[in-house]
């Protein structure tokens, strides 16, 4: 039962890595027209950086192969320029008359979305096919 809670705890791992990734490609939307933050300048697209979670099971204190998961390292930002617009009359464009906007595409966005929530549902399925293997498991144990 131990390799199946390691199992678990892998989606698990997955899922809450994807679902910053879908928070943030939303911030990023969010932002995409912000021209001027806390700091005076456009904002700054943020990528999420993963990286490997080594979980802790039964098996691998018994030097057996042990599961690995994925967690969130780093939120970054994008150093990209950011994307020129003339706009003479917008509050913040620049003597010649380009206002800086964040460096957002939302094309890249929503493919980052899309790629996230896929990984997040074959990972609830993952989990759903945990908790039948072991409730047909338990059926078994019970004939």
């Amino acid at each position: 039962m131990s390799t199946l809670n390691t199992a678990v705890s892998v989606a698990a791992s997955a899922l809450s890595a994807e679902r910053t990734r879908i928070e943030v490609a939303v911030s990023n939307l969010a932002n995409a027209e912000s021209t001027r933050g806390p700091d005076g300048k456009p904002y700054r697209r943020r990528d999420v950086v993963l990286s490997t979670a080594p979980m802790q099971s039964f098996d691998s204190a018994l030097g057996r192969a042990s599961a690995t998961g994925v967690e969130v390292s780093a939120i970054v930002e994008d150093t990209s320029r950011p994307r020129l617009r003339y706009d003479p009359s917008h509050p913040d464009a620049n003597k010649d008359g380009f206002v800086e906007l964040p460096n957002v595409t939302a094309a890249e966005e929503m493919v980052d979305m899309v790629g996230a929530s896929r990984a997040y549902q074959a990972n609830l399925t993952a989990i759903g096919l945990i908790r039948d293997l072991t409730s047909r498991a338990l059926e078994l144990g019970r004939g």
